[in-house]
């Protein structure tokens, strides 16, 4: 799909273009953008208070590894590589899963969904360290500033709006993220000249040396991780902004990012004797006085807008893994009628709560590092697994995937154990958060699985003669005049033996047609196609739907779509069938029936299985309604329930022992 909208703008992703470009800024790069409010002053609260390394000589370093972790991480791996990962145009780590999914490894998808679990989990993380961080920056003014009720303020305002769609204010984002990198860039462009010899940092030896000379060298690295943090939402956006667009915009933003951290940089140098240092926030002690105030409104500007593309990016992970069933099926709105500007209610109201809970929890962004940097950490080591086996299934040579592999599995397992040193001071909420939504991703995929496996797939063709006959019996009243069926059979002639238990067994439904809908996901996110086979000539039809990844599952309307279609070119009518209604030209009635599993004995499943359809009933509560999520309204469908299976497997039989019968 090379046409997109963003946040009012149509452009074609393909193509680089200032539109494209500016998009980019707006949308893709709020996260890594507003890292400056928070890496540089925890790598001074990093700082060991009896070190003996030299602080020009500790900062010079720290500001090696940023440079260098940028240009390693954020460059080559996700700018330079990543990118080219692409499914259809799509990125983020379920669309790389998907491109590798088919490669008969049987654990990839544990990859893909600790891997998304941990990057929902940065999306709660970010709204809150980000915005606390620009509040913060009021202290200066006011030390009694209430950073706390200002933030959840903040950020419940962000949540709100959300289901209003964010097109008109999205117009701006480009245009504030541009004036925000050109501030950055400015205001450290603007202290390099008291100290130039902050240039040294790009030099890598410095970055070893801090390293490889610093007791505290683990905790450093923890805190220089967080320069990267933005990275993986780069990737996941590639679909709205396109490769070229990301590219060139990166450039400009890495200039920009790095200017920042040399003049904070040389500011530390020259202020680290100073009265009150400790406490300033070498971000906005780079300002001067009067700028503050206006360095708080930019810098809550930006963290809006980085939340904003966190929670989209949130949005589109659930709808990505609905579609690869690793999520149940929930409402997705479309508040300003655009694609990219999907809002799912629960899910927002979720992350609401998550965010108010970790900021009440933490009350300083400080405390917020170890979640932070822990969660996005997982997520960057699970795309480095798929990206190998990406790589490996593009036939690249094999000396590169084992050089790539080394390289970055040894980088981020750093980064990792940096990370998760500071479990106890906070990284467990990461922990618990991503676990939580891991575990039920779990459930679902394989309570899905376990349930099929007891589902009886039988052939429509041994009832098609029954079928045929029920629709002339007109002692059966007549059910409706188009009954349609959900199934997940994959076999083009098979059904479920639970939709000819409903139409046969449970109360014979006569019907004029009958339609079996079902879905077949598809590689390419935005296929968009269905095809019709006629089992029974004018009574019997299978519709099946091909629908990327990225398409929502309105079956409804799509439905209503084919059924115009068939009256138009005249396979079924367009009228009622009843005359008095066809006199008047009114069409005929649908009804939809959804069959609900209930019951799958115990006796059949392992101890494993069980707790797994434990967790899988919980999910589904999380999850909408079948014809919710379809986009079936309530008014024309009936909800049935069946038995799994009609067996009695594993049940004993029981034994007659007498029969009675009186004469009267």
């Amino acid at each position: 799909m090379a046409d997109t909208v963003e946040s009012g703008h149509h452009f074609d992703i393909k193509k680089l273009s200032f539109i494209g470009i500016l998009v980019s800024l707006g949308i893709v790069f709020g996260d890594i953008g507003t890292s400056p409010l928070y890496v540089m002053k925890a790598i001074v609260n990093a700082r060991e208070s009896g070190s003996t390394m030299p602080f020009n000589e500790y900062i010079e370093g720290a500001l090696s590894c940023i440079i260098w972790t940028l240009t390693l991480q954020t460059t080559i791996k996700y700018v330079i590589i990543a990118l080219r990962a692409d499914n259809k145009g799509e990125g983020g780590i379920l669309a790389l899963f998907s491109l590798v999914k088919n490669l008969k490894k049987g654990w990839l998808y544990l990859i893909a969904i600790i891997g998304a679990a941990a990057l929902i989990a940065d999306g709660v993380i970010t709204p809150s360290l980000t915005v606390m961080s620009a509040i913060e920056g009021l202290e200066i003014y006011n030390p009694h500033t209430p950073v706390v009720p200002i933030t959840i303020g903040i950020l419940i305002v962000i949540f709100v709006v959300q289901q209003f769609g964010t097109s008109f204010i999205g117009k701006f984002f480009g245009p504030v993220m541009v004036i925000w990198f050109l501030v950055l860039g400015g205001l450290g462009l603007s202290h390099l000249s008291e100290n130039f010899e902050i240039l040294r940092s790009f030099n890598p030896y410095y970055a070893y040396k801090l390293i490889s000379n610093s007791p505290s060298a683990i905790v450093i690295l923890g805190a220089v991780f967080l320069c990267t943090t933005g990275a993986e939402a780069l990737y996941s956006d590639l679909g709205h902004c396109g490769a070229k667009n990301i590219r060139v915009s990166w450039a400009f933003v890495k200039i920009m990012l790095i200017l920042n951290y040399l003049g904070q940089g040389a500011w530390l140098l020259t202020n680290y004797n100073k009265p009150g240092f400790s406490v300033i926030n070498p971000f906005f002690g780079i300002m001067e006085e009067w700028m503050v105030i206006p360095g708080v409104i930019m810098a809550t500007a930006a963290a809006i807008i980085a939340s904003q593309a966190l929670i989209t990016g949130s949005f589109t992970i659930f709808s990505e893994a609905m579609s690869l069933n690793l999520w149940p099926n929930q409402k997705i709105d479309y508040p300003s009628g655009v694609k990219g500007q999907m809002y799912i209610p629960r899910i927002n109201w979720g992350l609401l709560l998550f965010c108010i809970v970790v900021v009440l929890h933490f009350r300083e962004s400080g405390k917020m590092e170890a979640a932070y940097g822990l969660s996005i950490t997982v997520t960057m080591l699970m795309t480095t697994v798929l990206l190998v086996y990406w790589l490996l299934k593009r036939r690249v040579n094999k000396i590169f995937i084992l050089v790539f592999a080394l390289v970055y599995m040894a980088i981020e397992l750093g980064f990792f154990s940096a990370n998760v040193i500071k479990f106890m001071e906070g990284g467990w909420i990461t922990v618990v958060l991503a676990g939580s939504i891991g575990i039920c991703m779990y459930a679902w995929y394989n309570g899905r699985s376990i349930k099929t496996k007891f589902i009886k797939f039988i052939k429509l063709e041994n009832y098609i003669p029954i079928i045929k006959d029920m629709k002339l019996d007109e002692t059966i009243p007549k059910y409706a005049t188009n009954l349609a069926y959900l199934s997940r059979a994959k076999r083009n002639d098979e059904i479920e033996s639970k939709i000819i238990y409903s139409i046969i067994k449970k109360q014979p439904k006569r019907a004029d047609h009958y339609f079996i809908l079902t879905i077949t996901n598809q590689e390419d996110p935005y296929t968009f196609k269905y095809a019709v086979d006629e089992v029974l000539p004018g009574t019997i039809y299978k519709i099946n739907f091909m629908l990327g990844f990225k398409i929502d599952r309105r079956i409804n309307d799509y439905f209503d779509m084919v059924l115009r279609d068939m009256m138009a070119d005249g396979t079924i009518p367009s009228r009622s069938s009843h005359p008095s209604l066809r006199a008047h030209n009114i069409p005929p009635d649908l009804k939809y029936v959804i069959i609900d599993n209930t019951y799958i004995n115990d006796i059949l499943l392992t101890v494993k299985e069980k707790i797994i359809l434990n967790i899988y009933n919980f999910v589904k509560y999380i999850g909408s309604d079948d014809f919710k999520a379809w986009g079936v309204t309530s008014h024309n469908v009936v909800v049935e329930s069946a038995p799994m299976t009609e067996d009695c497997v594993g049940k004993s039989r029981i034994e007659q022992c007498e029969y009675k019968r009186h004469n009267s």
